[in-house]
């Protein structure tokens, strides 16, 4: 079913009964049931659903618009969603924010902000800390190492908005790590960065799978999906596919998430490098 817009309670009624039609996998360390969110009363995301696996590396991917990035602040509740369920290993999100980390776009964050790298990476231990307490010596060593982790500890005290965006990147990436939490949740963390923090961030990731997180990334750069990621989602306005990179990332779902947007050659080679990749 088609809705091209959302007026009154009886649309928002029906929106929410068609949600129900999927079920939440409770072992899923990120399940999504029946999601759908709407900005200025026209639908972003219709019906989305997906479980995560643990212990892997997700791409989320599909066109600019197809609601990547809605996805992640609906899953955390970040935004009102007009109907769906959201659950970490079983649990609603919202006893669970302890499990999940986010590292949000570098575009919403407020840059001019008075802290340091320090600072930022230190307000990921803000649950562990308790919010009305002062960070102590060993919180402080904590988020240093963090920052050392993402080649940070010689800008720690350098306010955050007199860094490169790709250092930027690496200090909320630190933030995150500090969390240390069971769930990552990222959105577009290699967009923008030089060659050096990619790869910083590449071996952060490869860190938190060893150690059996699950990491969820909304990644824009498809020729990298398959040296990256064990596992891809496919998003435009709903989900069109997911599952192992070397089953799912194939023409066939490129041209059904993408549609004309990518040529023919494209896809093929694409499809053809997560075959090499398995």
């Amino acid at each position: 079913m088609k809705i091209d817009h959302v007026s009154g309670g009886a649309t928002k009624i029906a929106l929410a009964e068609a949600g129900r039609r999927d079920v939440l996998d409770p072992g899923s360390p990120l399940a999504v049931a029946g999601l759908t969110v709407a900005y200025d009363r026209k639908p972003v995301l219709w019906n989305a659903s997906f479980s995560a696996p643990e212990g892997e590396l997700t791409a989320i991917v599909g066109p600019n618009g197809a609601g990547k990035s809605t996805f992640l602040k609906a899953s955390l509740s970040l935004i009102p969603r007009l109907s769906g369920e959201i659950s970490v290993y079983g649990k609603p999100m919202e006893a669970a924010r302890g499990d999940v980390a986010y590292v949000p776009q570098r575009s919403s964050v407020d840059w001019d902000f008075p802290a340091t790298a320090l600072d930022v990476v230190t307000m990921g231990l803000y649950r562990q800390i308790g919010w009305f307490r002062w960070p102590g010596r060993k919180d402080r060593e904590r988020a240093r190492a963090m920052l050392e982790l993402v080649g940070m500890e010689a800008f720690s005290d350098r306010q955050i908005g007199q860094l490169s965006g790709g250092q930027q990147q690496r200090v909320f990436l630190a933030r995150a790590l500090a969390q240390d939490a069971r769930v990552y949740l990222m959105d577009e963390p290699f967009a923008g960065v030089d060659a050096a923090t990619e790869r910083a961030i590449v071996d952060v990731l490869r860190k938190l799978l060893a150690e059996g997180k699950t990491v969820l990334v909304v990644h824009h750069d498809l020729e990298t999906v398959p040296l990256y990621f064990s596992h891809v989602l496919f998003l435009n306005a709903g989900t069109v596919a997911s599952g192992p990179v070397t089953e799912t990332f194939t023409a066939e779902n490129l041209q059904k998430t993408y549609g004309g947007r990518l040529a023919a050659t494209q896809l093929a080679a694409l499809g053809e490098a997560a075959k090499v990749r398995g």
